[in-house]
């Protein structure tokens, strides 16, 4: 398969290049600041504003992962990130269309419901699957969510279109950076679930996101099925959503999202490392 790659220069972008290549993939690698690419790799300078450029240089590939995104709010506008993320989404999942692509991958975030940036969160009920409601209440989760309806609207479109959004949880090297940064305690880790997924394992979903076939567009969780805690996930749970009730579980460090739909569709679980 000959894959477009968005985001080529990212954190999962240099995570999805090598597992592609390694899997025998084709890849294009696309960023306004292209890293330095392995031999034989096609690469373009393209912005995701410059839509035209984007259909040139998908032309002649099977299927788009689509990662180029604001990955984080902080610092910046909400309406920078809005518009940057939503016009960003669009423009290459439509001209992915337009080069003859029917199979997508685009990044969603955990946050397409609201989370780590919302002003309060809210949950219906854990552990949280695709089902569970948005309550977003700012630009970044917002963006995530409309990115998600735009690949709802091309499936309705265009029929023969197939499009995974992947719910990601903060990506990270390893379980002990997670670790660190989000403990019992820290804001960090209670206001993100004490959530996190390995760069393998997230480039992996994206694949599998490519060669699994479904109908239409389909969201999934990508989430370690662990927390960042070494304690049990119900002493969490008692201490800091005590109001929250869990349809299953919890088991002992289960996380409070729930993967059961990315085995089910995609065959897609975290790997031991």
């Amino acid at each position: 398969m000959k894959i477009a790659l968005t985001g080529a220069g990212g954190k999962l972008g240099q995570a999805i290049l090598p597992m592609a290549l390694a899997e025998s993939h084709q890849v294009v690698a696309i960023d306004r600041r292209l890293p330095e690419l392995p031999e034989g790799v096609a690469g373009h300078n393209v912005e995701m504003s410059d839509y035209e450029g984007l259909v040139s240089a998908f032309s002649g590939c099977d299927a788009l992962i689509h990662m180029a995104a604001i990955p984080s709010p902080r610092g910046l506008l909400d309406h920078q990130v809005h518009a940057n993320n939503v016009v960003g989404s669009y423009n290459a999942m439509r001209a992915a269309v337009d080069a003859g692509i029917s199979r997508i991958c685009q990044g969603s975030s955990v946050n397409a419901i609201g989370l780590a940036y919302a002003k309060e969160r809210r949950f219906d009920y854990f552990p949280v699957d695709e089902l569970h409601p948005p309550y977003f209440d700012e630009g970044y989760s917002l963006s995530k969510w409309i990115c998600e309806q735009q690949a709802e609207s091309l499936t309705r479109r265009f029929p023969d279109l197939q499009i995974a959004s992947l719910r990601f949880h903060w990506v990270v090297a390893d379980r002990a950076e997670a670790m660190a940064a989000q403990t019992l305690t820290s804001e960090k880790g209670r206001i993100e679930l004490w959530g996190y997924v390995l760069a393998p394992d997230a480039a992996r979903a994206c694949l599998l996101a490519l060669t699994t076939s479904f109908t239409g567009h389909e969201v999934f969780y990508i989430v370690a099925d662990d927390t960042t805690l070494d304690s049990p996930t119900a002493e969490a749970a008692a201490a800091y959503y005590p109001d929250v009730a869990w349809r299953n579980g919890p088991e002992e460090r289960a996380a409070f999202f729930s993967n059961a739909k990315s085995r089910r569709i995609l065959g897609w679980a975290p790997i031991e490392y």
